[in-house]
Formats: C-alpha cells, structure tokens, sequence
C-alpha cells in the first residue's frame, strides 16, 4: 500500500506555504507526500529540512528529489525530531516559518518494515523506528520478556488505555516463563484469550502494539520536548502544525498550545481540531482518526 498523506491541502494551507527566503520543517517525512507539496509551493527561494528515524524513507525521498529540480532546496536528516533545535542551529538557514509534526504511523512501517508493528502479520517484535536500529536499544521483545507484570500493566492501561491491563499483562508473565515471546503472533494470541477477537469492536491487539510502540521509542516524551523546542526555532508568525491520531498524543498537543496561549507567546488557528472529512476516509481509511491543530507564534 502506497503512502498516501493526511490531510494534505489543509496542512499546506495552515503552514501558509509561499516563494520567500524561509525555512519550512518536516519532522515526520515519512513516504514524503507532505514534504513535497511543500517544497513545491516555496521553491526555488525557500528551503525545506526533513527529518525521518527511518533510513530508507531518507533514500527513498532523496531518489525523488534527485529528479526534480528542487534538490538544492532540500536538506535531508536521518535524526529524531527531538534533535530539532540542535540540528537547526547547526545550519545557517532562513527563518523558520513553518513546521508539521504527522505522528501517524506510516503505511510502509506497517505493510513492509517487518518490524512487528502490525499485529495482522508474524513478524519479531521489535517496533523500533529507528532505521538502521542502534545497538542495544529497546525493542518490544525486551518489554514483553524482562519487564515486571506491574510495568507491563503501567504502559497498557497509561500508554494503550487498555482496560484489560492487569490480565492481559498477568497472561504475558505466566506465558514467557514457559517460553520466550519473540512474535507478533505469538503476543496476539496470548491476548486473544483475554479479549476474544469480534466483528463490533476493535481488534483486541490494537491497543497493546499501541502502548509497546510508544514505550519502546519514548514517543510522548520526545513529543512534549519538540513542542518546547518549536517554540525556540520558530520566528515570529512561523507556524506549527500537528497531526496526532489518538487521545494521548491530542491531550498533549492541546494542553502544550493553550499553556502557550495563556503566555501570551502564540495564537491558537484551530479552535477545535480540523478532521479529514468523508471523502478523504472513502479513499484513505487509516486518516480516521487525525486530528490537526494550529498555532501561530506570536
């Protein structure tokens, strides 16, 4: 399945994308539909700076670049966003007017990184962004294997909000005492004899992989700390956009813009979050649940 970017002309609208002398920052470049779109309404005067976790969305970006004559325009990182402020400082760039944050998950970490982040398919359970994966990181089989039943229970009920958290994480410990949990079936199955799998609900695993993946790369941490640093890069008038796909991750965003407006040092655009609407879920269902949310720096 091809990557297919959410939200894409409101997104381009709200960054307020235009030929200047300025800086526009992708933190999420993922399949790079965002990024491109933006490229192409800034060039040739602006400059874009796109950063992934994973490697081979960097190459794939760059082949596409290669062939367009916004290359010089474009800088290229294989870096967290949590680097954001560092990594900007260390470039002598144009103010920057604009930066997106899509924390969604993209279709190719789900359909083709064998990473174990969809629970539909038997892969390892590793669930690292990062691409190539650094040595002795955290992976969600360390979790699922070495973490206490009162760890396990924290994550899937603060981290999944999954209400069977205490018997799903008791089932986990009983079950790797017997034998080492490595797979995503393996996890799947363990947590359908708690949640049996039905037609009306949501698929018992989506909660667990949720809360493991969030564990494993720190996602809500490193989200509140490029909040605070956006607010130091960006120029005044600059903009950042936010796209968030579950409560936690909203929650986060909400509370960060309107801290920021009781100070004085923004102004909210979206006073309610901007969904995509019926015919962009027809054609990409995984947009759901996105929500978008502004702030200007003032």
């Amino acid at each position: 399945m091809s990557h297919i970017p959410v939200l894409l002309n409101e997104v381009i609208n709200y960054l307020n994308c235009r030929v200047a002398k300025q800086t526009f920052i992708d933190g999420t470049l993922g399949g790079g539909g965002h990024s491109l779109a933006i490229i192409k309404k800034i060039y040739p005067l602006g400059k874009l700076l796109a950063l992934d976790l994973d490697k081979d969305n960097i190459d794939n970006f760059q082949q596409i670049i290669n062939k367009l004559p916004y290359k010089k325009n474009v800088l290229l990182f294989n870096d967290n966003f949590v680097h954001l402020k560092k990594i900007i400082y260390s470039l002598n760039l144009p103010p920057v007017k604009g930066i997106l944050l899509d924390l969604g998950l993209s279709s190719m970490l789900l359909e083709d990184s064998g990473r174990g982040f969809s629970f539909q398919r038997d892969e390892p359970l590793d669930m690292r962004y990062c691409n190539p994966p650094i040595k002795g990181s955290l992976t969600a089989t360390d979790i699922i294997n070495t973490w206490s039943v009162s760890e396990l229970d924290r994550i899937f009920w603060q981290y999944g909000e999954e209400t069977n958290h205490q018997r799903i994480a008791s089932v986990i410990v009983k079950a790797r005492l017997i034998k080492k949990i490595e797979t995503t079936q393996q996890l799947v199955h363990l947590i359908n004899q708690i949640i049996p799998v039905t037609r009306k609900n949501i698929h018992p695993a989506t909660k667990i992989f949720q809360a493991l993946r969030i564990a494993v790369n720190q996602e809500l941490i490193n989200l509140t700390e490029v909040l605070k640093q956006s607010m130091d890069v960006l120029s005044p008038q600059g903009r950042l956009v936010v796209i968030s796909y579950h409560s936690l991750e909203d929650r986060i965003v909400k509370r960060f813009f309107i801290q920021q407006n009781k100070l004085r040092r923004i102004r909210i655009l979206t006073k309610k979050p901007i969904r995509p609407g019926k015919e962009e879920i027809q054609y990409n269902f995984r947009s759901r649940s996105g929500k978008l949310r502004v702030m200007e720096k003032i």
